[in-house]
C-alpha cells in the first residue's frame, strides 16, 4: 500500500536542502569558509584571507581577488573566468579542472598548486610562480607566461612566452 501523498517527502527534501546548501554562501570571507557551489560573480574580495577555504564548483567569474590568499584552498572545478587574481596566493591549492579563462594571474603564487586539467585560455600568468605546480593536462592555449617561474623552480619563461614556457 502506498502513501496517499508520496511527493510530500520529495517536496520536503527540495525545500530543506537548498537552504542548507546556500546558507554558507552568505558567510563573510575568512580562512576555511565553505563556499562550495556558491555564485560569487563580480565580488570584490581584494586581499581577502580564504586560506584553506572549500570552494568546490564555486563561481568567481569577473571577481576581484587581487592580493587575496587562497593558499591550500580546496577548489576543484571552480570558475575564475575573467577574474583578477593579480598577486594572489594560491600556494598548495587544489584547483583540478578550474577555469581561469582570460583571468589576470600576474604575479600570482601558484607554487605546489594542483592545476591538473585546469584551463588557462588567454590567461595572463606574467611573473607568476609555478614552482612545483602540477600542470598535467592543463590548457595553456594563448596563455601569457612572460617572466613566470616554471614548475621546476629554476627556469624563468622568456618574454613572448605564450602557450608554454620558452
Amino acid at each position: 500500500m502506498s502513501a496517499p501523498f508520496p511527493f510530500l517527502g520529495f517536496l520536503a527534501l527540495f525545500l530543506i536542502l537548498p537552504q542548507a546548501a546556500g546558507a554558507a554562501c552568505q558567510d563573510p570571507p575568512q580562512p576555511g569558509v565553505d563556499w562550495r557551489r556558491c555564485l560569487l560573480v563580480g565580488r570584490d574580495l581584494s586581499n581577502a584571507d580564504l586560506a584553506g577555504a572549500v570552494l568546490r564548483d564555486a563561481s568567481f567569474d569577473r571577481a576581484i581577488l587581487r592580493g587575496a590568499t587562497l593558499a591550500r584552498a580546496d577548489a576543484p572545478s571552480a570558475r575564475f573566468v575573467s577574474a583578477d587574481l593579480e598577486d594572489a596566493d594560491l600556494e598548495g591549492a587544489v584547483l583540478l579542472r578550474a577555469d581561469f579563462t582570460r583571468a589576470n594571474l600576474r604575479g600570482a603564487r601558484l607554487a605546489r598548486a594542483d592545476l591538473r586539467r585546469a584551463r588557462f585560455f588567454r590567461a595572463d600568468l606574467s611573473g607568476a610562480d609555478l614552482t612545483g605546480a602540477r600542470l598535467d593536462g592543463a590548457d595553456l592555449l594563448h596563455a601569457v607566461l612572460d617572466g613566470a617561474r616554471w614548475t621546476d623552480g629554476e627556469r624563468i619563461c622568456a618574454e613572448g612566452s605564450v602557450g608554454g614556457c620558452q
